[in-house]
């Protein structure tokens, strides 16, 4: 044997095969069977239990012990096993013996594992009411540590043990109670650091396979599985058993703490193990099976609540980086000389990766500001990257590990990003971080060796958890993985830059070019498609019994009607938008305070572009009807409803109600054909129309390739709002308009709207050199600039009827893309095609007084 004094290294731990020691906790038993359900092994206690030894059971059938019903119940959940590491749970079985048993049942290989224990005769919980109020106390909580606090009183009110703490891994493997819920007067943990090796590394992997872990009783007596070896020769694997014995070491871990019975819920966030609930009670508990079952998802719905928290804040955050880097790039794509001012770059970057100080290293050369090494230390520095980095972003948070002499000012710069922005040779962006000095609470001397002591040649744990504090120096504030991450997307940009300026500029041109002409290829098609609906819709809405005034309006609401769902889909950069919002858009014209008259029924769901479009002038139509002939003539209702069916197609009904006697139509227009025809010739589906005398119905159905089920999460963008041109108020201006607008077919239908507006005349302008002129000679009422002129833009006569006191509003096709200037945000933007509702109250909005 060993010499007493012997000193090891505590990592040895992570060689003991703890899913392989043969045995398993004695509150319950476990049987291994064959698939046609021989017993194949079988725990030593199984007598205490059924009352037959071990050597008698093995080899026979394990169907007269738990009784046909009972096996038909365990064969059903056993076809429910779903993946490697699945549990399937069984609560309150009754045996032919008259005992009633929780059951655990899973696979390992051709072995079916059936673990059981006595039923507990508390009374059962509602399960999903549990869950609810947990997660609705953790929704209620205001930030991180409130978060973690609220669980921990969650698990400990479930549970019933003396203390539950949240343990968090930290980046090197050790943990810290990040929250704590503990009976009075036992002391607290939290705030305590544990070393990594508290945990070995086939402890975690197993935390991760099985999310949940009890010891029951520390001083109990592990039960050994009969036979201990196969006839292969190897032993039981037990990763997925829920009463998996513990290993000696970690026995003995819980007596140095003075723990009678430990529970563990893993907390796994992002498929990676975040940490645990860690639960310790001072005596034996066995809380029962059901009871643990819900702590266990209870842990996994906290790790889901735990993983969507950090998305948001690593959403929010990269979206601002993103910004800010964004705006970086613009500047030096225009000015490259600004790679060469460290301070301007040190001022943006700040804004994106929080940093001490920057240092730009380009063609040996280098320039800095705020806190750096020394200028005679970046040689050794950049030759050190150009030897590991291989092109890519390094990152450290003590850059004495990787450096040895940035430890002479590792007070002033202890850690490093690196961001290389050339390919050969390479410069590199450098940010540093000074030396954060902190103190760590440990639970016990982390570097204390464990000795070898009464388990022979194991390891003997620490006995000491007395709080130990460390200085910790030399270290900076790591660099997170978004930080990380955006440094990227800036690395890539960055690259991009310098190319145009090198002499690979050439290469990047004409990739650039290609995309280019995609681009403007795909933008001809589109715009084409557009045209040619433009034009189909004009043809088809001629009719030659029909004035010409209600043909152009008839023409305008579809186009219109067009325009919006266009709006709709670009507010989310051309992807699915909300059928919701589609239908109360179309409505808004024709209902205005009679919201009530409309009535929406149905789950969250998205259409994908095309079928948004089609849509749209589909339930224009519908509103357009009904509005002049059926329930919105008189004083009846609309009930839309839509639900998705088993195959994932929408189905969608329409039904008017309370309005006037429905005749079918003598001949079918083209709005009726749009009705009954755009959907099943556009996107694949079906449309049904009945007139019936109580009010027209009509049925639909979105194939399911044109339907995308709706986020949660997602903020839905605002109905775009719209006006029937009758409420339009004919009195709005008084006096001279300028319209400074490029195109001449647009200017011409605006300078109309604006007369029937009530301006006096309407000056038109289609550049700024001619806008300005008519600024200089007149005055004016209002202003409505086109923001793009071509290669200009209208902001400068903007500025110029701001020093004069003159309103104005803007216009764009750019939809919510459009981003002002500090000093113009506030004013009126219109969107095109220009609409009498849309100007009269942007003018209106722009000449009230302030």
């Amino acid at each position: 044997m060993a010499d007493s004094d012997q000193v090891v290294d505590l990592t040895n731990c992570d060689r003991e095969p703890i899913h392989e020691l043969g045995a398993i906790q004695p509150f319950g038993f476990l049987l291994a069977l064959s698939t046609d359900w021989l017993i194949r092994r079988a725990s030593a206690n199984i007598d205490q239990f059924f009352g037959v030894e071990a050597d008698e059971l093995l080899g026979g059938s394990a169907i007269p012990l738990f009784g046909e019903r009972a096996v038909h119940t365990l064969r059903n959940r056993l076809a429910m096993l779903r993946g490697p590491d699945s549990v399937e749970r069984m609560f309150g079985l009754t045996l032919p013996n008259g005992r009633r048993m929780d059951f655990a049942l899973h696979m390992i290989g051709d072995l079916i594992i059936v673990e059981g224990e006595d039923s507990s005769d508390e009374v059962a919980t509602d399960a999903g009411s549990a869950i609810r109020a947990m997660m609705a106390r953790l929704d209620a909580t205001d930030d991180g540590a409130a978060f973690y606090r609220e669980g921990a009183r969650q698990v400990r009110a479930l549970t019933g043990f003396d203390r539950v703490m949240v343990y968090r891994f930290d980046r090197d493997g050790s943990g810290e109670v990040v929250a704590e819920a503990a009976r009075a007067g036992i002391g607290s943990f939290l705030d305590l650091r544990y070393p990594a090796s508290d945990i070995p590394q086939q402890a975690r992997k197993l935390y991760v396979r099985t999310p949940f872990r009890i010891i029951a009783d520390v001083e109990a007596d592990p039960v050994p599985i009969l036979p201990r070896l196969d006839e292969r020769g190897a032993a039981i694997d037990l990763s997925l058993s829920v009463l998996r014995s513990v290993s000696p070491i970690h026995i003995e871990y819980l007596r140095n703490m003075g723990v009678g019975a430990s529970l563990s819920i893993s907390i796994i966030a992002g498929g990676q193990l975040w940490g645990l609930f860690a639960c310790h009670h001072y005596s034996a508990r066995r809380p029962s099976f059901e009871r643990r079952s819900i702590a266990e998802l209870f842990g996994q719905m906290f790790a889901l609540k735990l993983e969507s928290r950090e998305r948001r804040e690593l959403q929010a955050y990269e979206t601002r980086a993103r910004a800010s880097s964004d705006r970086l790039l613009a500047a030096v794509a225009g000015d490259a000389t600004l790679l060469d001012n460290p301070d301007w770059l040190a001022a943006m970057l700040r804004e994106t990766v929080p940093c001490d100080g920057i240092a730009i290293w380009v063609d040996g050369k280098c320039s800095h500001s705020g806190l750096t090494p020394p200028p005679d230390a970046f040689p050794a520095l950049v030759r050190r990257l150009n030897a590991m980095a291989a092109g890519r972003i390094f990152a450290t948070d003590r850059l004495a590990e990787t450096l040895a002499s940035a430890e002479a000012y590792g007070d002033v710069a202890a850690g490093m990003l690196a961001i290389p922005i050339s390919r050969s040779p390479r410069d590199y962006v450098l940010l540093f971080r000074q030396e954060m000095v902190r103190t760590v609470k440990w639970a016990g001397d982390p570097h204390k060796p464990a000795q070898l002591g009464p388990n022979g040649p194991r390891l003997t744990p620490r006995k000491s958890f007395e709080l130990w504090s460390q200085e910790v120096r030399g270290r900076a504030t790591p660099f997170s993985a978004s930080e990380i991450r955006i440094a990227e997307m800036l690395r890539v940009s960055m690259i991009e830059v310098v190319l145009r300026l090198s002499d690979d500029a050439q290469e990047e041109r004409r990739r650039f070019s290609e995309r280019q002409e995609l681009l403007i290829a795909e933008l001809n098609h589109r715009v084409r498609n557009i045209l040619s609906l433009i034009r189909g819709l004009v043809r088809q809405s001629l009719d030659p019994q029909a004035d010409t005034r209600s043909t152009i309006s008839l023409l305008e609401g579809r186009i219109e009607s067009l325009a919006r769902a266009h709006d709709q889909i670009t507010q989310d950069n051309w992807s699915a938008a909300p059928l919701r919002r589609l239908i109360e858009t179309e409505a808004a014209a024709y209902l205005a305070g009679k919201s009530q008259r409309l009535v929406c029924a149905g789950p969250g769901v998205l259409l994908l572009p095309h079928a948004f479009s089609t849509l749209a002038l589909v339930f224009h139509e519908l509103m357009t009807n009904s509005a002049k002939y059926g329930a919105l003539s008189d004083s009846g209702s609309v009930l839309v409803e839509w639900q998705l069916d088993d195959e994932g197609d929408l189905q969608i009904e329409w039904r008017e109600r309370g309005g006037p006697a429905v005749q079918p139509p003598k001949r079918q227009g083209f709005g009726t054909t749009i009705i009954q025809r755009s959907i099943p010739y556009d996107l694949g589906g079906k449309a049904e129309v009945r007139y019936a005398l109580t009010g027209l119905e009509a049925d639909f159905c979105i194939p399911a390739r044109h339907v995308v089920a709706d986020d949660p999460a997602r903020t839905p963008a605002a109905a775009v709002g719209i006006t029937s041109d009758s409420e339009v108020p004919r009195d709005v201006l008084t006096g001279a308009a300028l319209l400074v607008e490029d195109s001449l077919i647009i200017a011409m239908d605006a300078e109309d709207i604006l007369v029937r507006l009530g301006a006096a005349r309407v000056v038109t302008a289609a550049s700024i050199r001619q806008a300005q002129q008519e600024i200089d000679r007149d005055a004016f009422e209002i202003a409505v600039l086109d923001v793009n002129l071509g290669n200009e833009t209208s902001l400068s006569i903007a500025d110029a009827l701001r020093a004069k006191a003159v309103p104005y509003v803007f216009a764009t096709g750019y939809g919510e893309q459009l981003r002002l200037p500090p000093e113009h945000e506030g004013v009126q933007v219109i969107q095109k095609p220009y609409t009498l509702a849309s100007l009269a109250y942007a003018l209106g909005q722009a000449l009230r007084p302030r």
